[in-house]
């Protein structure tokens, strides 16, 4: 057997049931971590206890227990949501698998993705971790034709339906049409929220009933995890042998919110009103549909109670949504139709975010301050005094909350991987008077940096994950392309390419070299001043140069 594989069996393989068992590892998914957060209150620490790295983030994952009729297509679909997968190598007599993802910061998503949340593949939990190995030499392999193939389709739909222009090609709309089939259990948008942000950011979701029938329209941030999110789900149950999904892409290239409730929801705009009793869904697409919708807000799932009476004190636990291609498969009946976001399932309405794995001689409440405002008004930001490595960020709710989440963990942050949950306290508490914390603890609730305090500001229409280009604005026509390559220059940045917008020359877009070189090029220049009254505002950009 080639080199590689006898290298692989030693290292990753042989360390046995045993030495898993004693690690602690063949019992659950584990948390990675190089620190033991604490909290505030110092709570947290017992939490924490016994986390740890078992080996260094890799962009090669293990993953342990598969079952023996699992296809190379649905292992490859546990990593398709979080980047590009590149290799694949199969063991499946000892029931295991290795995944190799395009970058280390996929694969880094994707751990902290499935620590909370058990992956499923045919109805069998699977465990993953990071490999020894920092990539996979499989090309003189006997039996790798069926992954390469595998690879090979799954590599030839990745663009996702775009041109080399970038324009949608038809059918390809970010908005997906979703039709509930067997509806034995309510579904919520919650569900929804849950199921399909696996894929790609949801920006909005909109419920209804047609002809009977319980149906959502959901877009997503990117045309690209809509196609995912169809190819993976498209027929998949729900819950057990009900609660069918059927997904196709919808005419509609946006959608139209009007009210933040339990049928319809914009995660970019937290300030719409709840609208109770009105239709949630706009007339103007209601009609894109044809006669039969009703446009009202659905009363339980589809107009239908559950087939079998629950008590009521009963919830929804989220132990497992599993890999894509595989069924949903989440056992427990969906007693009240509640079902908590991943990473939320502590606290559904809980505001403050637990950061964790920062570097303590880098970080500043400031920092944080400014980085997580991009996802909404931070008031309060405390760094934890015995445990510098962690961070407790308060928003101004719980939708910002998820939202800094999403777009946050996972990042590089002054060469650390950030780790970011949901913290178990309500609010970050101030320190007493008299009591000296050393500026660990800063409250901006009254900032004048708030970027999301003005009711229908365009600052809700341009919220996107982190990237390597900004977009820059409030530039005064003093400076010029030179001031500002200078001005990120200085900040040790790699200015790859810039370009003022034709129209506006207030604004410009800046690319640099690395995503991570534009987070900290956000937090020490966003609201630098560059004369004549004017100071820079700086966001992610979903555009390149």
């Amino acid at each position: 057997m080639d080199g590689v594989v006898t290298d692989l069996i030693a290292v990753g393989l042989k360390r046995g049931s045993d030495e898993l068992l004693s690690s602690g590892i063949a019992n659950g998914p584990f948390i990675m971590s190089n620190s033991t957060p604490t909290t505030a209150n110092g709570n947290d620490n017992k939490k924490f206890k016994g986390d740890r790295f078992p080996c260094s983030p890799s962009r090669v994952l293990h993953i342990r227990k598969i079952p023996s009729d699992v296809t190379e297509a649905e292992i490859i679909s546990l990593g398709l949501p979080f980047g590009k997968v590149t290799n694949l190598l199969m063991l499946k007599a000892k029931s295991q698998a290795f995944l190799e993802m395009a970058s280390e910061e996929a694969a880094v998503t994707m751990v902290n993705y499935y620590t909370p949340v058990t992956p499923h593949l045919r109805s069998q939990p699977v465990y993953i971790q990071y490999s020894n190995h920092r990539e996979l030499k499989t090309d003189n392999l006997p039996n790798q034709a069926r992954a390469q193939a595998a690879l090979h389709a799954v590599n030839s739909v990745q663009p996702g339906g775009l041109s080399n222009e970038g324009s949608l090609l038809p059918g390809q709309s970010p908005v997906l049409r979703i039709i509930v089939e067997n509806l034995f259990y309510p579904v919520t948008l919650e569900v929804l929220c849950q199921i399909f942000s696996k894929f790609g950011t949801v920006l909005k979701i909109i419920t209804f009933t047609k002809n009977n029938q319980f149906q959502a329209l959901l877009q997503y941030a990117d045309p690209i995890h809509a196609h995912h999110a169809k190819m993976a789900l498209d027929g998949q149950n729900i819950y057990n042998a009900c609660c069918t999904l059927r997904i196709e892409f919808s005419k509609l290239t946006s959608l139209n919110v009007k009210y933040n409730n339990d049928k319809s929801r914009d995660f970019t705009r937290i300030d719409l009103p709840s609208g109770d009793g009105q239709p949630s869904l706009d007339p103007t697409m209601a009609a894109a549909f044809g006669p039969g919708i009703i446009s009202s807000p659905y009363a339980g799932a589809a107009g239908f109670a559950p087939a079998i009476g629950f008590p009521h004190s009963a919830g929804l636990s989220v132990s497992a949504v599993p890999g894509a291609l595989a069924p949903l498969a989440i056992t427990t009946p969906a007693i009240t139709g509640r079902m908590a976001i991943p990473g939320m399932a502590g606290n559904p309405g809980n505001s403050v975010l637990l950061v964790s794995n920062l570097n303590p001689d880098a970080i500043t409440p400031h920092g944080l301050f400014i980085l997580f405002g991009v996802y909404g008004d931070v008031h309060r930001v405390k760094i934890l005094f015995n445990k510098k490595e962690n961070a407790l960020v308060q928003m101004a709710d719980a939708t910002q909350a998820q939202l800094a989440m999403s777009h946050l963990n996972g990042q590089r942050l002054h060469g650390r991987v950030l780790r970011v949950a949901l913290s178990k306290h309500q609010t970050v508490q101030l320190p007493r008077e008299g009591h000296e914390d050393q500026g660990l603890t800063k409250d901006y609730s009254n900032s004048p940096l708030h970027r999301f305090k003005k009711p229908g500001s365009k600052n809700f229409q341009n919220i996107f994950p982190p990237s390597a280009t900004l977009h820059l604005s409030n530039i005064p026509p003093s400076v010029t392309d030179d001031d500002l390559k200078v001005l990120f220059g200085n900040t040790g940045s790699t200015v790859k390419a810039f370009k003022f917008f034709q129209k506006d020359r207030k604004m410009a877009l800046i690319q640099l070299s690395s995503v991570e070189e534009a987070i900290l090029a956000l937090i020490e220049l966003h609201n630098t001043e560059l004369g004549e009254n004017h100071h820079l505002r700086v966001s992610f950009s979903k555009s390149t140069i």
